[in-house]
């Protein structure tokens, strides 16, 4: 028996899987990008019923692909059908935020899609399965999702904020004009949105065989405190702006990043990356119920926050803000959930 079949095949779901996103991130999970070349995937696609015929096609363009690793595909528009025992979702579909719409609004939007999703998982999917959440605003569609859904564990929910760290380890990389896998242990805290907190206090930059601290190799902390955070913040809209799309490439190759790490090769020795996670209200001060993103390393399918790091006043500031950003958009969810 070829080696590629010896395993049972992993159920992996992803929804809005016609969308941008999906349309990049599906061939990446059917090709082996993330679960490797000898774990078979059964992808199941989920839409809205008047995507259903786009779906269709892109299932016939995987099947053209003839992927080794592609065991099944399953096409639907049933969330029964998608959500049945599986294994890993990534919840990609969300009502995009329109021109002219505040946050609350998008939230608003959003908090009945994901409160069917939890209700989807909490009754379809396995009580093992791990969730990413990928849609905007992620911190709180995580957190909808996550209440909604008491049989997985809440350590099993996470949200993507990867793509803000693959960003933030470029911006660095071109700074020191040094290649991007020389920069290490940035992190993202806080929310997914302008408050976000790109932090290099951590991060060093291989230089000649020798770390050295991201501050030094830069050489300039009136841009890593200002002109850099701002760049990390704003990249998404400079993408709309420059190809009038979002960034459905690089989000899609952030989430394979994610998942990789988390469930398949964990983190390397001393190095960290930054999770969307439950805040149990143990690490920096942040309160118990949000999803937030923080330092974490990964071993076997589970992370571990990382909670020894000494946290400037700068940083502590800039973490307090996206962190009272999450407690508001929380409340909104929750009046919208108790209506």
């Amino acid at each position: 028996m070829p080696k590629s079949m010896s395993k049972l095949p992993l159920k992996v779901v992803v929804t809005g899987a016609a969308g941008q996103i999906g349309y990049s991130l599906l061939p990446l999970l059917a090709g082996g990008k993330v679960f490797g070349p000898d774990q078979p995937i059964c992808l199941a696609m989920l839409e809205i019923p008047r995507a259903l015929e786009a779906l269709n096609g892109v299932a016939m363009e995987l099947a053209d692909c003839a992927f080794p690793t592609l065991a099944e595909t399953i096409a639907t528009a049933k969330p029964e059908e998608a959500f049945a025992e599986a294994d890993v979702a990534v919840l990609v579909g969300g009502f995009p935020r329109l021109a002219g719409m505040e946050r609350k609004d998008l939230i608003n939007k959003n908090t009945a899609i994901f409160k069917n999703m939890g209700e989807n998982l909490e009754k379809y999917a396995k009580p093992s399965c791990k969730v990413l959440v990928v849609a905007n605003p992620a911190n709180t569609n995580c957190l909808v999702a996550l209440s909604c859904c008491k049989r997985i564990p809440a350590k099993n929910f996470s949200c993507l904020t990867r793509l803000d760290h693959n960003r933030a380890l470029a911006e660095i990389a071109s700074k020191c004009k040094v290649p991007v896998n020389e920069v290490k242990n940035v992190v993202i805290w806080g929310n997914h949105s302008r408050t976000q907190y790109p932090d290099v206090d951590h991060g060093y930059v291989m230089k000649n065989g020798q770390k050295v601290t991201i501050r030094e190799a830069v050489g300039e902390s009136s841009y890593l405190d200002g002109e850099y955070i701002g760049k990390i913040q704003q990249r998404g809209a400079e993408i709309i702006k420059a190809r009038k799309f979002s960034s459905a490439l690089s989000a899609a190759n952030a989430i394979c990043d994610h998942l990789r790490t988390w469930l398949v090769t964990g983190t390397k020795a001393g190095e960290i990356v930054s999770m969307g996670v439950f805040s149990t209200g143990e690490h920096y001060g942040i309160q118990k119920g949000l999803i937030v993103s923080l330092p974490v390393t990964c071993t076997d399918g589970q992370y571990s926050v990382v909670d020894n790091l000494n946290v400037s006043d700068f940083a502590k500031e800039k973490i307090l803000a996206s962190v009272t950003e999450l407690l508001q958009e929380a409340e909104t969810m929750k009046a919208i959930l108790n209506a």
